[in-house]
């Protein structure tokens, strides 16, 4: 029987998996199934891991638990793709099956060089000598290992190159989630981390190999924000360096900061060398189902995006459970630096999915009330001061005195409602799938992510005091699986 806190090996994986087809066919019935997100066959998926492209193939790696759909234990699992469209879902790519690694392989990196793949991810161990560990300043110990490989599937051993005493002093167990970025022929990595004091904060550390790291320092905003900052990744993009992170415990503020954990992007600037310092924070995303995500630069040198559409610890649920599965991956998404701003925009490769074009304005759409589950909205506005889009009954999209909010109680399982102010709005980018939703705003300068559950037909309508609102609708085929 696989245990939480036991090492799982790649044999006992097979048995299991080969010992529960049937279950696993039982899933792939469930109606609530995405057509376009990647998903677990069953068990439990969340943080996307190692994204990266070597010789024209993407290689997505996510954490999952095929044996539980509370998400216990933590293997990496492996999809490829060449086009974003058709996907080969690989053998799990890492177990934890080492004493580096026995109680989890859990989130990390991959990092390109040459024909070589590096990969930087946490090993967990929770100690269990003691009865009075809390886990937080003791009990805990977080590897980070190193790897290599050639194709994306097959890798060398397991390597530790840092662990609990290499960490610098003044910060507590929590040190997880490493990711390279290379500066002035210097390789850096930050790790997410949690101080003494319970603020949050990045440590980022040197190598002039890969293999020997040296702590640098750390970095924090002036105030305080959250007790323990996440999944952190530093990039440069268009000449601005932002770093992407989960603070988690920010206070909500107004409509800011709603859910439990949040993600966010921070500008960043300065050198990695000299010195950095945080000169802007700002929501990454709006919606109820967003976290962990992580971005890589691919072989045209666009800067992808894929997040985690779901989040630790929140109050609702997914029906999904009961039907032996949960979560899923986002789209993926273009990130741009424009005017001081992060936008997001769905990949350009995921028209390819669009069936056929339909046009319509707020009137005619009223009167054709489309209502397929699976499409792409786009909504051209001139001077929209009020708008309702009612996706049905129990979805309701609004935009009145600057602000624009997403209204999801009736079908969320206890989600309700998450809004956002603006300064206008110009635009509006829908994709929705059985059971999602990602909202773009103002090409993508504001998004929303979200699971929702509705139980009536999705009959989509606008209604808008702005006459010349243009609006074109695709229906969406799925993407491919294999």
């Amino acid at each position: 029987m696989i245990k939480k806190y036991h090492p799982v090996y790649k044999e006992e994986y097979e048995q299991w998996i080969a010992a529960h087809q049937q279950e696993i066919e039982e899933v792939s019935k469930d109606p609530r199934r995405l057509h376009y997100h990647l998903m677990p066959k069953i068990g439990w998926l969340n943080d996307p891991n190692g994204l990266c492209q070597l010789k024209g193939t993407y290689h997505i790696y996510y954490q999952y638990d095929p044996f539980d759909v509370r998400g216990e234990l933590k293997l990496w699992q492996h999809v490829t793709t060449k086009d974003f469209i058709h996907y080969e879902e690989q053998e799990p790519f890492l177990f934890p099956d080492s004493e580096l690694d026995t109680h989890g392989a859990y989130s990390g990196s991959a990092f390109i060089q040459g024909d070589t793949i590096h990969y930087f991810y946490t090993g967990n161990i929770k100690l269990f000598d003691r009865d009075d560990y809390d886990y937080i300043h003791n009990g805990r110990v977080a590897n980070t290992i190193h790897l290599t490989s050639k194709d994306g599937v097959h890798f060398d051993e397991k390597q530790l190159v840092m662990g609990m005493q290499d960490y610098p002093k003044g910060f507590t167990q929590h040190i997880r989630d490493p990711k390279i970025i290379e500066e002035d022929g210097i390789f850096y990595m930050v790790q997410g981390a949690r101080d003494m004091k319970d603020h949050g904060a990045i440590l980022l550390f040197a190598s002039q190999d890969l293999n020997h790291w040296q702590y640098v320092r750390s970095l924090q905003s002036d105030e305080p924000f959250g007790y323990m900052w996440e999944c952190p990744d530093l990039f440069e993009l268009e000449g601005q360096k932002i770093l992407i992170t989960c603070p988690q415990g920010v206070d909500t503020q107004g409509v800011d900061y709603a859910n439990v954990h949040s993600t966010v992007w921070m500008q960043v600037d300065g050198t990695i060398k000299d010195s950095l310092r945080i000169s802007q924070i700002h929501q990454l995303d709006r919606g109820f189902d967003f976290y962990a995500p992580q971005s890589f630069q691919d072989e045209q040198g666009r800067r992808i995006l894929i997040g985690w559409m779901g989040i630790p610890d929140a109050d609702y649920t997914n029906p999904t459970t009961e039907d032996g599965w949960q979560h899923a991956l986002t789209i993926p998404r273009e990130l741009h630096w424009k005017d001081g701003k992060l936008f997001q925009q769905p990949l350009s490769e995921l028209k390819v999915l669009r069936k056929e074009t339909l046009h319509f304005n707020a009137k005619s759409l009223c009167e054709r009330q489309y209502d397929g589950e699976c499409y792409e909205l786009e909504a051209l506005f001139q001077e929209c001061e009020q708008m309702t889009l009612s996706l049905n009954e129990e979805i309701q999209i609004t935009y009145q005195d600057h602000l624009f909010t997403l209204d999801i109680t009736k079908c969320g399982y206890k989600r309700t409602t998450r809004s956002v102010y603006l300064d206008s709005l110009n635009n509006m980018r829908i994709f929705s799938d059985t059971s999602s939703l990602e909202i773009f705003l103002n090409d993508g300068s504001e998004v929303f992510t979200t699971r929702i559950y509705p139980t009536r037909p999705r009959c989509v309508t606008l209604n808008t005091k702005e006459g010349d609102t243009k609006i074109t609708l695709y229906p969406l085929t799925a993407h491919q699986v294999k």
